[in-house]
């Protein structure tokens, strides 16, 4: 392969997660029934969902209780006052809200900027029940790539965990990194010269969002991939996950 391509592989066949399963060792076995060798230094990119799934992110509505704002919000907009309820929850605080639109852009408690606080009901079994995000994706990250290594043998592994996020001023959704282990979040080019012997003062590029972003023209919605190995890709091992990606309130324009 060519020094300056990388390979997209989807893992088929993994089945319907469930919680307590262990991603690691399914991840493994069915990349061994495919024939896929891991290697060092493969990107694991891994779906939020499989991840919450795993760990017991369940949210069942039946057992939430609306608050008064969710009740209005709910009947404003026409969304379910319940899982409302749980956005709030899971939320530090709104960002933005749309009573027309149905729109609620939180920051959870991790410190992500996104709609409904992450959580979700799509391709969750059930219209009463919810799915709410990792506890600590970084944490879970690590976990994971730590199995990984242990089952396949393999020394150098990094593991990405994606969720898809929309972006102001631009539509459609893109899949960002929540989670990171093994991996260095961006790539500095501040102080470098450009093609045109010109310093670069402020290019920082963030690698785990492009590789996530990149996993999902494998992934897709609605192909059942839920994990994709990166190959190729040349990086630095570190102990900065996703959280290092965080912008400062204090340099953030748009809060």
């Amino acid at each position: 392969m060519n020094k300056n391509n990388i390979e997209i592989i989807g893992i088929h066949g993994i089945p319907e997660v469930k919680p307590g399963d262990d991603i690691a060792e399914l991840i493994t076995r069915y990349a061994d029934e495919q024939n896929y060798l891991i290697q060092d230094y493969d990107i694991f990119v891994i779906a939020q969902k499989v991840v919450s799934k795993s760990e017991g992110q369940f949210v069942y509505l039946s057992d939430v209780k609306p608050s008064s704002f969710s009740t209005v919000f709910g009947e404003k907009s026409g969304k379910d006052p319940r899982l409302i309820e749980t956005v709030i929850k899971d939320s530090r605080q709104i960002i933005k809200l749309d009573y027309d639109r149905g729109i609620l852009i939180t920051e959870t408690h991790h410190g992500f900027i996104c709609a409904n606080s992450g959580v979700d009901l799509s391709n969750v079994s059930g219209n009463e029940v919810a799915l709410r995000l990792p506890e600590n994706p970084d944490e879970s990250a690590i976990k994971l790539a730590s199995k990984i290594k242990r089952i396949s043998g393999i020394k150098n592994i990094s593991v990405i965990i994606s969720d898809t996020f929309g972006r102001p001023w631009r539509e459609g959704q893109i899949n960002f990194s929540i989670g990171s282990s093994g991996i260095q979040p961006t790539i500095d080019y501040r102080g470098k010269k450009d093609d045109f012997n010109k310093v670069m003062n402020v290019t920082e590029v963030a690698v785990i969002d492009e590789l996530a972003g990149a996993a999902e023209l494998v992934m897709r919605k609605t192909t059942r991939i839920p994990v994709v190995v990166i190959r190729g890709f040349k990086y630095k091992d570190t102990n900065l996950g996703t959280y290092s990606l965080f912008r400062n309130k204090h340099t953030d324009m748009f809060r």
